[in-house]
């Protein structure tokens, strides 16, 4: 079992008072690109709703310290990307992204949002590029590099980018089914996979990667991939059911695979190390983790109650991945 030591919160917009209108609240799945001074954390947030509730989504970053995580250093000033034009798959929401260097450029996989009429919203997986080190991209075009097909009909979303012996992994989830609960029209998503030598044509692993625990209705999201002490290892968050706004005790928690080849799992959330907290920020849920390694360290960034509307934590490996 690994075991995390929570740090405290590192980032809060509603603490921001001077923040831009687009960035009024929430700030959901960060993920982190390093510098030689500081670390860079893309997230995802929101404007207020409109006068229908509906929101959109857009994504920016918060430089961060390297030798002091809680120290604020500079704050995007403008979304990254703007909303697709009108008719697009990003017409309506930039989230979640995750980024990855490629030589002097840096690219970002990012999910794009469509409203929909018989369900909410659609999703599907896009690609940009940046050439000034991450603060501002630009899409290779104006379509997903990967979207809806036969097995997976709807909802491409939660993109994590890695590159692993020259080929590009691409892990992110799918809708497996639309369900009706409370009034609500609500999601159900799964693990996936798909590999790429070039990280624009893909190949779809066409199966879900991790298996369900907690029956059909179990929601999984945010697959993060890294290598360790010789195997693969996934912290991911699951629900027991999309209906968590109505049943904390069902909302989101941390779980845990590894895998020797990418494509077979061991699933065992036991070893996570990490669960809510009796009290405060993360008390309903804790969602969305991105681990990554610093200087001698092994840290994870999470999201706390609502998915990340009081922004994201920080966690602390201590002892070894086995």
């Amino acid at each position: 079992m690994f075991r995390w030591e929570k740090k405290g919160v590192i980032f809060n917009p509603i603490e921001i008072e001077d923040r831009p209108q687009w960035m009024f609240e929430y700030a959901q799945a960060p993920c982190v690109l390093k510098f030689a001074d500081f670390i860079r954390v893309y997230f995802s947030c929101r404007p207020t709703r409109d006068c229908n509730g509906q929101c959109v989504s857009y994504s920016a970053y918060v430089d961060l310290d390297r030798k002091d995580l809680f120290k604020i250093v500079n704050l995007a000033q403008k979304p990254i990307l703007e909303l697709g034009e009108r008719g697009c798959f990003d017409e309506f929401g930039i989230y979640p992204i995750s980024v990855i260097r490629d030589g002097d450029d840096v690219r970002a996989y990012y999910t794009g949002h469509t409203r929909c009429e018989s369900v909410p919203f659609d999703t599907a997986i896009g690609l940009a590029i940046s050439k000034d080190y991450g603060q501002i991209f630009e899409r290779v075009g104006r379509g997903p590099v990967l979207s809806s097909s036969l097995d997976e009909p709807f909802v491409l979303s939660g993109p994590k980018i890695r590159k692993f012996n020259e080929m590009y992994y691409l892990f992110y989830i799918t809708g497996k089914k639309w369900i009706e609960a409370n009034g609500r029209k609500e999601v159900v998503y799964k693990i996936r996979m798909a590999i790429s030598k070039d990280g624009i044509s893909w190949n779809k692993l066409n199966k879900n990667i991790i298996e369900e625990k907690w029956g059909d209705h179990e929601v999984q999201a945010s697959p993060d991939v890294f290598f360790n002490n010789g195997k693969y290892h996934m912290f991911f968050c699951y629900m027991l059911t999309p209906d968590f706004r109505y049943d904390k005790q069902k909302s989101y928690r941390i779980g845990y695979a590894s895998s020797v080849d990418l494509i077979n799992w061991e699933r065992d959330d036991s070893k996570a190390g990490i669960d809510v907290s009796q009290a405060g920020f993360d008390n309903e849920m804790i969602a969305y983790p991105h681990v990554f390694e610093l200087d001698g360290k092994i840290y994870m960034l999470y999201l706390g109650n609502e998915v990340g509307r009081y922004g994201f934590a920080l966690a602390e490996l201590r002892g070894e991945l086995d």
